[in-house]
């Protein structure tokens, strides 16, 4: 048990979460009789596990076998409700599952009550004289256009350079700066942030994020508004300055992630950017088994792994739910990587991986300041904020702790609570203290 103060609330919330799984358990047993009952629940578990296993067939193999793990997944939990029906037990279905939400729903409120992080220090600092703002028209769909970004940052006194796909990104914000810009933003995607961001850093100005991409990860962390994009506008008006950090892998600064094997060979795929699913699923089957599958080394704090199929080396770390970098961060100044590796060989350990990767022995998540990958080629495609790129082997990873200061909106939505991993463990702890 930590020391970490157990509140009334999070006691009570997990002890509600272990009666509402235990009386589901016990209205089966009931319903059907103890021995019946108990096929029924064995019925269950045995339904989730084939599913697990048609999941993994469905991503690691192609032709017949992906059609049948496909339909594992479908016809496995859909067998399970139609034996409960037969025995008619159909209301039991459903009283269990609203007795499962309740438990999960409270299992997860009383994990989160000790997760509140507080926000970033808000520095107060003058208005910039001569913001510089660079708007991709392509990301997000066309946001930059759809609401009018150009316009409203000009009328608030910025100066806006919309790009035309000829022109280089980082030279355009080092040749503002050079002409006195005392602030640089990007409307646009992760990838073209990150390169600004570095630009900022390295000459000490203040960098400045308009959510206009299609995903708004960075922007998400920092408590931006994703879906309208013009109130970032208001950090040029009404704007507090927080410091966060900034990564580099290899030559290349990165404000999310930087991954490494699997994904990183997805991303590098020319089709991905027109059919991101079909492309993954296309392409994993060579990535996970077969000639193409990369195995990747890692350095990480003293420690070392061997053979891991995909690697994630993230600006701080994800929220324990999070297996693919896509999700929250619940800070972005803690001054350290977040490192999460995969190494999924068979069945047994891919269902270990989907039921939640604490309890999974293919994954590896640790914390460090300095990464180091090294692989059997002499160039390795990183995916870089979602960038393709080849490096060099080795690629090193570093954090630059505070190295960027980044203009913000005074009154903004805040970065959501990243939804904590159900770990029965810890919520037995928090129920018997």
């Amino acid at each position: 048990m930590t020391d970490v103060t157990v509140s009334p609330e999070q006691r009570r919330m997990a002890r509600l979460a272990f009666v509402a799984a235990g009386t589901a358990v016990v209205v089966v047993l009931v319903a059907a009789g103890v021995r019946a009952g108990a096929g029924l629940v064995l019925t269950g578990a045995a339904g989730t596990v084939i599913a697990l296993v048609g999941a993994w067939w469905f991503l690691a193999h192609r032709g017949l076998v992906r059609w049948l793990g496909g339909l594992l997944v479908v016809l496995a939990p859909l067998t399970v409700v139609v034996l409960y029906v037969q025995a008619r037990l159909a209301w039991v279905v459903v009283v269990c599952a609203l007795l499962w939400f309740v438990a999960l729903a409270c299992g997860r409120r009383a994990l989160a009550a000790n997760g509140v992080t507080a926000r970033p220090v808000e520095l107060e600092v003058p208005r910039p004289r001569r913001p510089f703002l660079i708007m991709n028209p392509r990301s997000g769909d066309g946001k930059v256009g759809r609401f009018g970004l150009p316009g409203l940052a000009t009328a608030l006194g910025a100066e806006v350079r919309v790009l035309d796909g000829s022109q280089d990104v980082a030279a355009l914000a080092r040749r503002a700066l050079d002409d006195g810009a005392d602030l640089l933003g990007v409307a646009g995607g992760d990838g073209t942030q990150a390169v600004v961001a570095g630009i900022a850093a390295q000459r000490g100005v203040p960098f400045m994020v308009i959510s206009a991409g299609t995903r708004n990860h960075f922007a998400l962390d920092l408590g931006l508004d994703r879906d309208d994009p013009r109130r970032c506008l208001d950090a040029l008006t009404d704007g507090v300055e927080v410091r966060v950090d900034l990564c580099v892998a290899g030559d290349r600064t990165f404000v999310n992630n930087a991954s490494f094997g699997a994904y990183a060979e997805v991303v590098r795929s020319p089709a991905y950017r027109e059919g991101k699913t079909r492309t993954t699923l296309e392409m994993l089957p060579d990535l996970l088994n077969g000639p193409r599958s990369t195995a990747l080394r890692l350095q990480a704090g003293g420690a070392w792994l061997a053979g891991a199929q995909a690697v994630l080396v993230s600006n701080n770390p994800y929220g324990s739910s999070d297996l693919a970098g896509l999700g929250r961060r619940p800070r972005l100044d803690g001054g350290v990587l977040g490192v999460l590796a995969v190494t999924v060989r068979d069945a047994a350990e891919a269902a270990g991986l989907l039921r939640g990767r604490r309890r999974s022995d293919a994954v590896l998540m640790r914390t460090s300041t300095e990464v180091v990958i090294t692989a059997d080629t002499p160039l390795l495609p990183v995916g870089v904020d979602g960038e393709a790129v080849m490096m060099t082997t080795p690629v090193r990873c570093v954090v630059r702790p505070g190295a960027l200061r980044v203009r913000v909106p005074r009154h903004r939505p805040g970065a959501p609570q990243p939804r904590p991993e159900l770990d029965w463990a810890r919520l037995r702890e928090l129920a018997l203290s």
